[in-house]
């Protein structure tokens, strides 16, 4: 899991490389200047240039992209939606968690939602929310305090899309646009660790 994310930031920081400092921008890559700014007619709809959604293939290879269309296809079910607020955390029990995936098997349960950010591409990405603010005892099936669930996090460089002057002004150009390189950390599923304890 950890080896597709570290190729797409080689890919990335190359493709930076190759293609100039004027394209990309981001607070954890330092270019000289700043983005092009793209104008409406340049962009139809605001997408972003060909040249660069063309890099979007090392994203399929990650997994908060590649679970999006899964999440999906199963539609608003129970496990892909948010929880409301007060359910507690399941309650494992052996016969029903034989043939369950391993985030419904896990002493650290997790669900998967899909989050839509349109001025970021990829503009969908499987996000996991832990079910429980402890673990699940292995021996009775229920959530125990003595540990707790923590997220796991996952590295991800994504473009961002925001507004841009085409002159001197800084004021920003009705549709006009300009991408930068953002480093986000992206849950992806849920461990157990023992509780920071305060002296």
């Amino acid at each position: 899991m950890l080896l597709p994310g570290l190729l797409l930031l080689l890919w990335l920081s190359a493709s930076l490389a190759r293609h100039g400092s004027t394209l990309w921008r981001g607070p954890h890559i330092h270019t000289d200047g700043n983005p092009r700014c793209y104008s409406a007619e340049e962009l139809p709809l605001g997408q972003a240039p060909a040249h660069l959604l063309a890099r979007a293939a090392k994203w399929e290879q990650t997994l908060p992209v590649a679970l999006v269309s899964s999440l999906e296809a199963v539609g608003r079910r129970r496990w892909q939606e948010r929880p409301p607020a007060g359910t507690p955390c399941p309650v494992l029990q052996a016969e029903e968690v034989l043939e369950a995936d391993v985030h419904q098997r896990s002493i650290s349960p997790w669900r998967y939602r899909v989050d839509t950010d349109e001025n970021r591409y990829p503009q969908k990405l499987a996000v996991a929310e832990c079910l429980c603010r402890g673990c699940i005892n292995a021996r009775t099936g229920r959530e125990t305090v003595a540990l707790n669930s923590v997220p796991l996090y996952q590295s991800l460089l994504v473009l961002r899309r925001q507004p841009c002057s085409l002159d001197a002004s800084g004021v920003p150009t009705p549709g006009a646009v300009a991408f930068h390189v953002e480093s986000i950390r992206v849950p992806v599923g849920c461990t157990c660790v023992l509780p920071r304890v305060v002296r």
